[in-house]
């Protein structure tokens, strides 16, 4: 998971590039990046570790000169989190000079390095999948170009032949040296991407293409559409809009965690908004709670903040509980979820959280949490909750159990890490320390989600094992344990 965004304007794009990094914060903390570009094809970029606000300088900025650009912050799902050489964007100067930023993780990145080293002759400088996918946009491109001038179709065949190439998920945005921006979105439309557009005083048109719908209200632009899974959008440095399917069989199946955790409350993400879903699944999670809960052992509903806040409200609603916030956040302490490693989250967790004792002391307490995945922050809260005087305490997980590896863009590499891997439930309130565990019932989840939306199907491997891409084997999930950095 990642946080992306590019723009094409009549002035200088560095300082709203930035300002959208910062709304993208939420989606990855390892480090970001920016580039941009002058109209003679002049790359500039910057890049660091850590967040938004302590990598640019004021020097940075200065230097990042055009009116065409792109940006990323990222949360490490391949390579190494901490290592400066797999920040994004990545860059090839060949053929014209590109640079790209990527959302997602490919899932056939042991082929496509061969084929690239062996049949492609390109080079390789890190284990980054972004790298490996700017290396095929190239290499694809420098194949579709007939003359001299590069022209939208061009760019759609090179796209086409990436979607037959690489698999797995990718929402893309890359800068072409001269002649303009090109995002696409892979043929499930995994990974977000939406399109806006902002008149300016003179008449002509700017575009911006990032992760989530709140960069766009933020900065003034109106809501165009999604990028449909497939497809490719060209904003040429004139700044005319040329669209194009890429997909030979597109079909949108979004990632659920995006609703359950990812995305911010305040997003729309394919017609779908983020908040109201997170407020069904309250719905939904109240009605299983009643069920196996035994009656009388909650006084008081508590959220694990934030993103747990709309499915905790909608349980005390509808349970007719009373609703109380236990827990002060502190907001200078990054999301736990997305920290590398697990001696560091579980340090976060107090450092994050504080229980405060007059909400807790002598109560039965109902624990709203938008997921569990590793088990390390939800052990550390319920042991908080009792220090804080709480009598018992119940653990509702406003998601299903995360039993699988998630493999196209969130760090769940291996099933040993997952709590609920391999356990019942009744061991899992055994493991954490809970009086009693609740969690959301899949097909409440998919549901919850996609009511009232046109959308048929969710990715949630992570839920019930069904990679939907097709191409991921036993295998690879074991390539994949094998390999990556928890």
């Amino acid at each position: 998971m990642c946080g992306i965004v590019g723009m094409v304007a009549q002035g200088s794009v560095n300082q709203e590039i930035y300002d959208a990094l910062l709304l993208l914060q939420h989606r990855g903390q390892d480090s970001t990046g920016i580039a941009t570009a002058e109209a003679s094809g002049i790359f500039h970029i910057a890049k660091a570790k850590g967040q938004v606000r302590e990598a640019f300088r004021t020097r940075d900025m200065r230097a990042l000169l055009g009116e065409i650009g792109l940006g990323h912050v990222r949360y490490a799902t391949k390579g190494t989190a901490s290592s400066e050489e797999e920040a994004q964007p990545f860059y090839v100067n060949a053929p014209y000079g590109i640079v790209l930023v990527h959302n997602g993780n490919l899932t056939n990145t042991r082929e496509l390095t061969d084929e690239l080293f062996h049949t492609d002759r390109r080079h390789l400088n890190t284990s980054s999948d972004t790298e490996l996918l700017v290396n095929v946009l190239a290499n694809e491109l420098q194949a579709s170009i007939s003359g001299i001038e590069l022209d939208p179709e061009q760019v759609f065949q090179a796209v086409s032949r990436v979607h037959e190439r690489v698999e797995g998920s990718y929402a893309a945005i890359a800068l072409i040296a001269g002649y303009g921006l090109l995002a696409f979105r892979d043929p499930f439309g995994i990974r977000p991407l939406i399109i806006g557009t902002r008149k300016t005083d003179a008449g002509s048109y700017e575009w911006i293409v990032t992760s989530e719908s709140l960069v766009l209200e933020n900065g003034g632009f109106e809501v165009v559409r999604d990028v449909l899974p497939g497809e490719a959008v060209f904003v040429d440095v004139a700044g005319h809009l040329h669209t194009k399917q890429c997909a030979t069989d597109p079909k949108l199946v979004p990632c659920s965690f995006e609703y359950v955790y990812l995305a911010r409350p305040d997003s729309i993400m394919n017609g779908i908004s983020v908040y109201e879903a997170r407020l069904r699944l309250g719905e939904r999670l109240a009605d299983t709670i009643a069920k196996y809960t035994p009656k009388g052992t909650v006084d008081v509903v508590m959220p694990i903040p934030d993103s747990a806040r709309p499915a905790a409200m909608q349980v005390a609603r509808k349970l007719g509980l009373e609703y109380r916030e236990g827990f002060y956040k502190n907001r200078y302490i990054g999301r736990t979820f997305i920290m590398p490693g697990q001696a560091v989250r579980k340090k976060s967790v107090r450092q994050k959280l504080n229980a405060m004792s007059s909400e807790f002391k002598g109560k039965n307490v109902l624990l709203i949490d938008d997921s569990i995945v590793r088990g390390t922050t939800s052990k550390e809260i319920i042991q908080m909750a009792r220090d804080a005087g709480a009598k018992s305490v119940t653990f509702a997980s406003a998601a299903p159990p995360v039993r699988y590896p998630h493999v196209y863009g969130i760090n769940m590499p291996s099933r040993h890490e997952l709590v609920a891997h391999g356990r019942t439930i009744p061991e899992i309130a055994v493991e954490l320390g809970a009086d009693y565990m609740v969690y959301q019932e899949v097909e409440d989840l998919k549901a919850a989600i996609l009511e009232g939306s046109d959308i048929d199907d969710l990715d949630m491997s992570c839920f019930d094992g069904r990679y939907i891409t097709g191409t991921v084997s036993e295998e690879y999930l074991a390539w994949v344990e094998g390999t990556q950095e928890s």
